[in-house]
């Protein structure tokens, strides 16, 4: 695995090291925290830790690279409990789309319950989504005459729309592995897409020339099957852009396992000058946590 810094954004090994140090520093609590939490509720435990309660909402919302606003819905038959919500670059103010949110009508069991008892959940915009949307929107020349999927987009698959948008593309499909999550999006490219599921992998395999995820590597039981999918569904000579912060080793471990399915991997920690001033400036205030990112290459067999 090669990890270093894009040229074009380069910053100082300095700065580097010291967040890198920083924030694994001030995460360890949290973290541990918030798997604990995991584990009461797979094992059905009542969650009274005051230690436990305290990490299970976000502790950061948002870098501010887009803007919201509600949008009264025209449509007469829109269902009760649903609102629009326009999201706007910030930076490139010319790029934006309506996201449709659920609220309370959507329903969680089984292993959904674990992601949400993470402090996690497919109704809004994560900070991950939100890095990654920014990201497509400056590079979007990339895309042009690509077939593109992103993974484990929740009900708002960001990223996707802003390529779909900006860019002259073959095809975007958003996925998730949530089918009521997905069903919130307006769009007829979409689907559910499980990476475990054979028939889902076998119906797409070799279709897209990008696939992308963000923060998609915090549990353990389906890295593996991930990093399997991607393999999957890329064409020879095809990219996974992987957008994840460095939570404890699964970055780590993700990069491991992707580089044993055969992908050649390339991670980025300093990939925008913009983002890395950000980063910076929040970190003085609150946990934000940085979201590398990981290009994985499919090379060519032949």
């Amino acid at each position: 695995m090669n990890t270093f810094k894009d040229p074009p954004f380069a910053a100082t090994e300095m700065h580097a090291n010291n967040l890198q140090n920083h924030d694994s520093h001030c995460g360890t609590d949290v973290a541990r925290a918030r798997w604990a939490l995991l584990r009461q509720v797979l094992k059905h435990k009542q969650l009274d830790s005051s230690d436990v309660q305290q990490v299970s909402v976000r502790r950061f919302s948002s870098f501010n690279l887009f803007s919201r606003s509600r949008v009264t819905p025209t449509e007469t038959d829109e269902p009760s409990g649903h609102q629009w919500v326009e999201y706007r670059s910030a930076v490139f103010p010319q790029y934006s789309a309506l996201l449709r949110y659920a609220g309370e009508s959507v329903e969680y069991t089984g292993a959904d319950e674990a992601i949400l008892a993470l402090g996690l959940s497919w109704t809004c915009v994560w900070p991950s989504e939100e890095v990654m949307a920014y990201y497509c929107l400056k590079k979007r020349h990339m895309f042009t005459g690509s077939a593109v999927c992103e993974l484990g987009g929740g009900m708002t698959c960001l990223a996707g729309l802003m390529i779909a948008v900006c860019a002259d593309v073959k095809e975007v499909l958003l996925s998730d592995g949530n089918e009521k999550a997905i069903q919130t999006i307006i769009l007829s490219a979409f689907r559910v897409v499980r990476w475990d599921n054979e028939a889902d992998m076998s119906a797409l395999e070799g279709r897209f020339d990008v696939v992308m995820c963000a923060d998609c590597l915090f549990l353990d039981q389906y890295r593996g099957s991930l990093v399997d999918a991607l393999r999957r569904l890329l064409r020879p000579d095809g990219t996974a852009l992987v957008f994840a912060p460095t939570r404890g080793d699964t970055l780590a471990e993700f990069c491991r396992l992707a580089e044993s399915a055969g992908l050649r991997v390339c991670r980025y920690d300093n990939y925008d000058s913009q983002l890395w001033d950000l980063h910076l400036k929040v970190c003085t205030v609150c946990v934000c946590g940085f979201y590398c990112v990981c290009k994985c290459f499919k090379v060519s067999e032949s």
